[in-house]
């Protein structure tokens, strides 16, 4: 299987190179396209207005890219820069969970959804602040074995297989549940400060260690799950819409 790998961390993160390193001992062919540093929370931003330079990086058994653009530029170059169909895009290993909310903001979510509307079969793959090599490795070996499974799966368009852990020792993980995104929200705000120069700036109050504060989340939703040592996976969709409820509000609307 030729699977392309890509990420939101930068080509020289850890997890991708998980990732690449299971998909080669289980027998795969691997294609590197990831960002040339780090582009967390670009969701699905595509570069317009600049070129995108594209390095060749040295990497044993790969054909390995760094994109001077976002995740999901990394993604729509590779049928140009290599001329060779893909049978499974997967995105990360991210450095962080990407679970309920996160998944609007996401480069590693946004550069699967990509691969899914270019009709290559996608996962994203994440895992809580804190991992370690172990954790990463188990969690890559996951990830290659899910995508033979689902390689030839037709799923619905633009539809990904997300998949988050928890960063505890595999060993101690809790079974895969299929689960809902949970809804809760981001509680974070930002810092007002002044510069010496007397311009009024503003940095987000969050940090890598202690993550962002949020809303409880539901019970049984990935956030909630993952919390509790399970490794969870939600098939995201698509095209979801509300008119049934709220369309017949405007059905004698006056323009």
């Amino acid at each position: 299987m030729h699977i392309l790998l890509t990420n939101d961390d930068g080509i020289h993160a850890e997890g991708l190179r998980a990732l690449a390193d299971a998909a080669l001992r289980r027998g795969h062919r691997v294609t590197v396209s990831a960002p040339m540093g780090q582009c967390s929370a670009n969701s699905q931003h595509i570069t317009l207005r600049t070129p995108l330079l594209v390095h060749n990086i040295p990497w044993e058994g790969v054909r390995a890219y760094a994109v001077e653009g976002t995740p999901t530029d990394c993604v729509r170059v590779v049928p140009d820069l290599t001329g060779d169909p893909v049978d499974f895009c997967i995105s990360g290993i991210n450095n962080g969970e990407n679970a309920g909310s996160a998944t609007y903001y996401s480069g590693t979510v946004a550069a699967a959804r990509e691969a899914a509307m270019l009709y290559m079969p996608a996962m994203a793959v994440s895992i809580m602040v804190g991992a370690d090599a172990r954790m990463r490795e188990r969690l890559a070996d996951l990830a290659i074995r899910m995508a033979e499974q689902f390689r030839d799966t037709k799923l619905p368009r633009f539809t990904l297989i997300n998949i988050n852990a928890p960063a505890i020792p595999p060993e101690e993980w809790k079974p895969l549940r299929v689960c809902p995104l949970s809804q809760a929200y981001y509680q974070d705000g930002y810092e007002k400060r002044v510069s010496p120069l007397g311009q009024t700036y503003l940095w987000i109050a969050a940090n890598d260690t202690s993550g962002v504060p949020m809303e409880e989340p539901e019970e049984g939703s990935d956030y909630a799950l993952m919390r509790a040592g399970h490794v969870t996976c939600t098939f995201l969709g698509a095209f979801a819409d509300h008119n049934a409820a709220f369309g017949p509000a405007l059905r004698d609307f006056d323009l």
